[in-house]
């Protein structure tokens, strides 16, 4: 295999003497793995930083052995984000979860571009964070891999209007009124994950909370539960950072 193309960094650790084992996402032939020669060198280290977008070198012998890679920076990420933790989070976050999830040398170019995309989002949209936008990227995952969530109509009643729920079992949206007696058994549906919510929300971090606890549980049943692996540590981070961020506005408004 020898070929060179756009690629997303998606981790990067130390192996041998100044070296690096890096994990990409490319286009056309999903996550892969290449050795770096000083690769964790101080001029090389901001190159492989996760979220970076670079062009990709990459060659090997064998189509199933480790090959090597270098590469050049065609977008900086994380550098960009140290004054905006919450940003840097869902940078981090998104490059950790795609590192973990999708299976090695499978190709998914339509969730590729989405997240070059989003990716670029995160990193000039200041005012409010973007978090919507990186909550329907965790569904947008959850689909690329089979199991997205129909969040378009109502499992019990069929209807497309008042969605309020999702059952937490099928990952189908559930209106009020078909919630009968299971309501509490139920996750929220914040609004800007239905058919009809627009960005409403896209500032209220007790909204994002409702987000991330919705595609957090399909997170660690489909994703990770049948694997016997916790979800990823920085995903872990970002919802109790934004938790905390509610948790203080919350506080704010009640000693106004």
């Amino acid at each position: 295999m020898n070929f060179e193309c756009a690629a997303i960094v998606l981790s990067a650790r130390r192996y041998g003497e100044g070296g690096a084992v890096v994990h990409l996402f490319t286009e056309e032939y999903g996550r892969i793995a290449g050795l770096v020669r000083g690769g964790s060198s101080r001029r090389q280290a901001a190159l492989w930083q996760p979220g970076n977008l670079i062009l990709a070198r990459y060659a090997s012998r064998l189509s199933d052995q480790l090959g090597h890679l270098t590469g050049e920076l065609v977008q900086e990420t994380a550098v960009r984000l140290l004054d905006r933790p919450l940003q840097l989070g869902l940078v981090q976050s998104a490059a950790e979860l795609t590192d973990s999830a999708l299976p090695d040398r499978e190709p998914h170019p339509d969730f590729f571009l989405r997240t070059v995309r989003d990716l670029t989002a995160f990193c000039v949209l200041a005012d409010p964070a973007p978090v919507i936008d990186y909550i329907r990227w965790e569904t947008a995952l959850l689909s690329t891999l089979g199991y997205g969530l129909t969040l378009d109509r109502c499992a019990t009643t069929g209807e497309t209007g008042g969605l309020r729920f999702v059952s937490p079992k099928t990952g189908r949206a559930v209106s009020e009124e078909g919630a009968g007696p299971w309501v509490d058994r139920l996750l929220p549906l914040p609004p800007f994950l239905r058919p009809d919510g627009g960005d409403e929300g896209e500032d209220d971090p007790a909204l994002w909370v409702q987000g991330l606890t919705l595609t957090g549980h399909f997170l660690a049943r489909h994703l990770f539960g049948t694997r016997h692996r916790p979800v990823p540590a920085s995903r872990e981070r970002l919802e109790m950072r934004i938790r905390s961020l509610a948790e203080s506005m919350s506080e704010a408004v009640d000693s106004a």
